[in-house]
């Protein structure tokens, strides 16, 4: 039996494919099914079921097309309620692939309905499970997606349905979780690249704590998740549209000036240095990189028109491939080459720094300091003055940043590349981007 891992890296997650003597059951799979067809392709197998752990909060699936193009059987959790036709699965069920079989084990936690799905080789023995958003490698889903009021509940049935499986499942079991590889379903990091069961046993924080303790530290420990969220839930349950992968029509250098002007956001895709040496006057730097689509989608308005900028036809296409994986369809338009190309247009720098510079600039300069982490990190240890912003919330509240000269942080320069471009966009303070790993802020002695 084969297990193929389909990874997404810009959203944390992972997909799978199964096969095994000409057939194959897929799980989780993303919404550029293109990947998962050539796979099979490859592997000369026929996919006769897709199978979801739960719907998914963090991307719009690709499982109701998928089991449509190869005539599938759709596998669904049953209490979900969602408007087309599947298998709705109950704890128990088994799916009968031929070669092998799959049993449905209901693990509510990171949602009420949440499966995980046990794998049975030919001979009977169990030899994996795939785990969604129920147990992690040495942690669990996050419990709080589904609102406030039922976090508390959810939380204490996370805690139970990971001990379900290490109950029920032999010590050897692999397991395969969707989320947990950076993806903010995971409700602390997760450890490693592979896991089985006995693993888990000795590490997991649901195994190895007691359920006050468990519940308490879980619950401390969750951070803000992207906005785009509130949404994904919605597209799964209604049934998410074939997926377009086409090329943006092109937008020329005056229809761009008019979406700057009108306030649309045109985004250029070029690495964070080449933005900040040359960009066009009213744009944002967003590089495309694996957090490239989890920031846009955090802080662009929901529906809101986007064009985007590019060296190449290719960075447009990946941009646009990872955007309709979280159901941003709208693009309205692409441009592609060098900002000095697009006539009519103000081109803008900024400075590009250390923390070594910053520590320079501290003793010569008034300067001002804005850290665009998460709150817990800065809670952690900071610059003393910093004023701490979260890159998701800068937009909302830039007005407290000082018309100043602003030295913009993170921990590693990418949030801080896109924080730069949101303050410089503004126009009316002098930007510096710290292109570098806060680990050299703290050797250099400027943190508390």
């Amino acid at each position: 039996m084969d297990i193929s891992i389909i990874e997404t890296s810009g959203l944390g997650d992972r997909s799978y494919l199964v096969s095994h003597d000409g057939t194959a059951v897929v799980v989780d799979p993303q919404r550029d099914i293109d990947r998962v067809l050539g796979l099979a392709d490859d592997l000369a197998v026929r996919i006769t079921h897709v199978l979801e752990t739960h719907l998914h909060n963090d991307y719009v699936t690709g499982g109701l097309e998928l089991s449509g193009i190869v005539g599938a059987e759709y596998v669904v959790p049953g209490g979900d309620d969602v408007d087309y036709p599947r298998r709705a699965i109950a704890d128990g069920d088994w799916i009968d692939a031929g070669v092998f079989r799959l049993q449905a084990m209901h693990t509510p936690g990171h949602t009420h309905h949440h499966m995980s799905y046990a794998l049975h080789d030919s001979a009977g023995t169990v030899v994996g499970v795939f785990t969604g958003g129920s147990m992690l490698h040495g942690t669990t889903g996050r419990t709080d997606l589904l609102g406030a009021d039922h976090t508390d509940d959810l939380t204490r049935a996370q805690y139970h349905s990971v001990r379900r499986l290490a109950a029920e499942l032999p010590a050897d079991a692999e397991v395969y979780p969707t989320h947990g590889f950076g993806s903010f379903c995971s409700a602390t990091p997760a450890s490693g690249d592979a896991s089985t069961i006995g693993d888990e046993r000795r590490t997991n924080p649901a195994l190895t704590q007691d359920e006050q303790t468990y519940v308490a530290t879980l619950l401390a420990g969750l951070s803000a998740y992207p906005a785009y969220y509130a949404h994904m839930g919605v597209i799964n349950a209604q049934g998410p549209a074939p997926v377009d992968l086409s090329m943006p029509e092109p937008a020329d250098p005056d229809e761009l000036r008019r979406r700057i002007d009108a306030g649309e956001w045109v985004v250029d895709l070029r690495h964070r240095r080449a933005f900040a040496a040359r960009h066009v006057c009213g744009t944002l730097g967003f590089e495309l990189s694996e957090s490239f689509v989890t920031y846009l989608g955090w802080l662009h308005r929901w529906g809101a028109p986007l064009t985007l900028i590019g060296e190449s036809e290719d960075q447009i296409a990946d941009a646009r491939r990872e955007l309709v994986r979280i159901g941003v369809d709208r693009i309205d338009g692409a441009a592609i080459g060098d900002p000095r190309a697009w006539s009519g247009s103000e081109v803008r720098s900024y400075g590009v720094a250390t923390f070594e510079d910053l520590a320079e600039s501290l003793q010569a300069d008034e300067i001002a300091i804005l850290d665009v982490r998460q709150s817990g990190e800065f809670a952690d240890g900071h610059l003393p003055g910093a004023l701490n912003i979260p890159l998701h919330e800068l937009i909302e509240r830039i007005d407290e940043v000082p018309r100043a000269h602003v030295w913009v942080h993170c921990a590693s320069g990418y949030r801080s590349s896109i924080a730069a471009s949101i303050v410089d966009r503004c126009g009316d303070r002098a930007v510096t981007l710290v292109d570098d790993s806060y680990e050299n802020a703290e050797k250099l002695g400027l943190t508390t």
